[in-house]
C-alpha cells in the first residue's frame, strides 16, 4: 500500500518519511506569504539592455582610445556643448583643428571687438575735451494726494478758551475731528490745547477692554507681539 502511494517518489525521501513522519506532518501554521514585486527574466533583460548606452568617447581615457600608455596617465579636457545650432562662439579656438576655417573666422571677429572699442574709446575722450551740454530738466513729480495748502495762525486766545469750554462739556458731541471743522485747525491742534477728561479717559479704557474680551486667541497674541515689537523699536533692537 505504502509502494503504490509512494510510487514515483525517490527511495530517501520514502525512508525519511517512514522513519520520522512528524518531520512532514507538522501543524505548525506556515510562514505568511510576502508580496514582494519581481522583475520577469524577460522584462528585466530588455531594461538592462536599454540602460547599457555607450559613454560618448570624450569620456573614455586615453587607455581606451587605443593610445599609448604615456598618454592614458595623463588628463584630458572633455569639451561637450549642448545640441544647439553650429556657431563658431560656441567650440573654444583651442578645440579647432589647424586648418579649420572657423579659427579665420574667429580671429576677424575679435579684430572687430577691438577695433569699436578702440573707437569708443576715442569718441568717449574727444566728448569729455569737448565742453558738455546742459543737463536735461529733471522730470515732473506726481500730482501731490492732498491739496497743498499754507499754513494759518489765526486763532487767538479766545478761540482756544472756547475749544477747551466746549470740549469740558460734552466730549462726546464735540469730538476732536468736529472742533478742527469748526474753528478751521488741525485736530492735531486740538488735542494740543485741550485733552479729554478723565471720565471720558475712564470711558475709552472701558469700551476698549469690552472689545478686546471679543479677541480670539490668535488676535491676541498678534496685538502682544505688535506691543513687544514697539518696545524693541525704542530700544534700538
Amino acid at each position: 500500500m505504502i509502494l503504490c502511494m509512494v510510487k514515483g517518489i525517490p527511495r530517501l525521501a520514502v525512508r525519511s518519511f517512514l522513519s520520522e513522519p512528524s518531520l512532514f506532518l507538522s501543524t505548525s501554521t506556515p510562514p505568511p506569504l510576502t508580496s514582494n514585486f519581481r522583475r520577469y527574466e524577460s522584462s528585466y533583460r530588455r531594461t538592462r539592455k536599454k540602460l547599457a548606452i555607450k559613454p560618448d568617447p570624450s569620456f573614455l581615457s586615453s587607455s581606451c582610445a587605443g593610445s599609448d600608455a604615456l598618454s592614458a596617465e595623463q588628463d584630458h579636457i572633455v569639451f561637450n556643448p549642448p545640441s544647439s545650432a553650429p556657431s563658431i562662439y560656441h567650440t573654444p579656438i583651442k578645440f579647432l583643428p589647424k586648418d579649420d576655417p572657423r579659427r579665420v573666422l574667429f580671429l576677424n571677429n575679435q579684430l572687430q571687438q577691438q577695433q569699436h572699442t578702440s573707437s569708443s574709446s576715442s569718441s568717449t575722450t574727444a566728448a569729455e575735451d569737448s565742453p558738455s551740454p546742459p543737463p536735461p530738466p529733471p522730470p515732473p513729480l506726481p500730482p501731490p494726494i492732498r491739496k497743498p495748502y499754507t499754513k494759518s495762525y489765526h486763532l487767538t486766545e479766545t478761540d482756544i478758551a472756547e475749544i477747551r469750554r466746549l470740549r469740558q462739556k460734552d466730549p462726546d458731541m464735540w469730538t476732536r475731528t468736529k472742533l478742527a471743522k469748526k474753528f478751521k485747525c488741525s485736530s492735531l491742534f486740538v488735542g494740543i490745547v485741550c485733552q479729554a477728561t478723565k471720565e471720558r479717559l475712564e470711558q475709552r479704557a472701558e469700551a476698549l477692554e469690552a472689545i478686546k474680551a471679543r479677541w480670539g486667541k490668535k488676535r491676541t497674541m498678534a496685538r502682544e507681539d505688535r506691543v513687544r515689537r514697539r518696545e524693541l523699536w525704542g530700544r534700538d533692537e
